[in-house]
């Protein structure tokens, strides 16, 4: 569904961020991208949406090139991204974020699409008046999440879900992610929570100083000598 072929981009002329990244992310799929801080997840997502332009390589989503598109013009295709750090509007009340994740579709859709973000985000539902900034940490990336979903997306980019987040929270989030994933959402997900990314995901990518490192199965990852030294604390 999404085929990322040897992309390179930079910040600026001398900044080369990703050197030739390749990846797949296959319907159904959920696939994680693990990685230290600086090896270029977020970068990637950032590349994938139009919010940097590649250098080299292609981008292809169900077989269009999309990486000469602007970001909305991604997202109209159905490539959306929830960036790292969650970005609500904290001066509008939850029901207004979310209506804003459905300004392409018509009143009819916006509702229905409340309704299932009411669905797998319960708590949401008895803070719709509420200013969006005035949630907790937990809260506002549900509301990031439920807006990403208000789109409708084809595939959903998620940057670090859980970061900054209380233990219970992040067991929370992950298991949302799941079942957006069982509702038939494939998801490529950015996280430096290496155990529990490798948990939810059927594949895995790890990315280090702008490259690929090591790719395969969760499951094959997760008993990787390198990978369980380097990222999962287990030596």
């Amino acid at each position: 569904m999404l085929e990322v072929k040897n992309v390179s981009a930079s910040y600026g002329r001398k900044l080369r961020a990703l050197h030739g990244v390749s990846l797949t992310v296959g319907r159904g799929e959920i696939v994680c991208l693990i990685g230290a801080n600086g090896a270029g997840k977020s970068t990637l997502l950032k590349t994938l949406s139009g919010l940097i332009w590649p250098d080299a390589g292609e981008i292809l989503f169900d077989g269009r090139r999309v990486d000469s598109l602007p970001a909305h013009a991604t997202a109209e295709r159905g490539l959306i991204h929830v960036p790292e750090g969650r970005r609500i509007f904290p001066r509008m009340t939850v029901r207004e974020n979310l209506e804003m994740g459905a300004y392409t579709g018509a009143a009819a859709e916006a509702r229905r699409g409340i309704d299932r973000v009411v669905r797998l985000f319960p708590v949401l539902g008895d803070r719709l008046s509420q200013w969006g900034g005035t949630l907790s940490g937990g809260e506002q990336q549900m509301l990031a999440m439920g807006r990403a979903l208000m789109a409708r997306p084809r595939l959903l980019m998620l940057d670090e879900p859980s970061m900054g987040l209380a233990p219970l929270v992040v067991q929370k989030i992950f298991e949302i992610i799941r079942d957006i994933n069982r509702d038939g959402t494939p998801i490529l997900l950015v996280e430096q929570n290496a155990n529990e990314a490798l948990r939810v995901a059927h594949r895995g990518y790890v990315i280090e100083t702008g490259r690929i490192a090591h790719e395969g199965s969760a499951r094959d990852l997760r008993t990787d000598p390198k990978v369980r030294n380097a990222y999962l604390g287990v030596s």
